[in-house]
């Protein structure tokens, strides 16, 4: 018998849990040091700049956004672009723009890098931006060619404020999976799948039922993908080998499965958005 997600959400969420163990996690060492560099060099680079291109993913559009933007930026013209749109649950796209605005950002564009959807708009935009600032008039402005592009890495802010965001920046690949764990990271993802009631992994890995034990959920998909490992347990009679499951493995598949999309569009920040918008600083 097959069934439906409905049913299986029915079935399983009596026993889903309503948070997530954050105690004890040092975020703090979550922020490479070669970002605080980063961050220096590019703070150095802001006044060679008419327009600020932030570009941020999609799936998290509140969430670790660098806050020092802001501080920096005065009286520049400023872009977000929030990619990855197509891995994103974009019902909510009005409350996100509206959360934005709460927060002085009136700029905002949705792309897909990948498809090139939306990418065409950014150029028109800047120019637009620059050309109704107040440095449009100054002596240096180029003409050939017209606009250049400084890139600058990917920089996060120095503090990351609070154990839940930093785990949905490592959900998007922002943060190192080693450095969180990649167990952790799997559990995380399941313990938000399984609260929106997207239950999509359970078709993908032939599971049957959802479940919200990641101690079963990776050892399934360690068995349905064969990534099982031997080991050797000492008994009484000496060194046997065991064959187990390789939930590392396990794992690295399942957020894998998450960040491609095949497990369905994902909006991490939801909870946010269920909030007012900030008033405008």
């Amino acid at each position: 018998m097959r069934l439906t997600t409905r049913a299986l959400c029915g079935a399983a969420r009596a026993a889903w849990r309503e948070s997530f163990p954050l105690d004890g996690r040092d975020v703090a060492r979550w922020f490479p040091g070669h970002m605080a560099k980063g961050l220096k060099k590019m703070q150095s680079s802001l006044k060679l700049v008419d327009c600020i291109i932030e570009v941020h993913d999609a799936r998290i559009p509140l969430s670790g956004r660098n806050p020092l933007f802001q501080e920096t930026l005065g009286l520049k013209p400023h872009l977000l672009v929030l990619n990855k749109m197509d891995l994103a649950d974009m019902k909510e796209q009005q409350k996100i723009i509206q959360h934005l605005e709460g927060e002085g950002l009136k700029n905002v564009i949705f792309t897909n890098c990948v498809k090139d959807e939306n990418i065409k708009q950014i150029i028109p935009k800047v120019t637009e931006l620059v050309g109704s600032s107040y440095r449009y008039h100054r002596g240096e402005v180029c003409e050939r060619p017209l606009m250049f592009l400084l890139d600058t890495p990917g920089v996060l802010a120095p503090r990351i404020q609070s154990v839940e965001t930093g785990l949905k920046l490592a959900l998007c690949g922002t943060v190192l999976d080693h450095l969180v764990g990649e167990e952790t990271l799997a559990d995380y993802l399941l313990y938000t799948l399984n609260r929106r009631q997207l239950l999509g992994y359970v078709q993908h890995y032939g599971l049957g039922e959802a479940c919200d034990d990641i101690a079963s959920v990776l050892k399934r998909v360690a068995v349905k993908l064969r990534k099982t490992q031997k080991v050797k347990v000492l008994t009484g009679t000496g060194d046997v080998n065991v064959v187990q499951p390789n939930y590392p493995a396990a794992a690295r598949d399942f957020l894998r499965a998450f960040r491609s999309g095949v497990l369905g569009p994902v909006m991490l920040d939801r909870d946010l958005l269920q909030g007012p918008p900030a008033a405008e600083p």
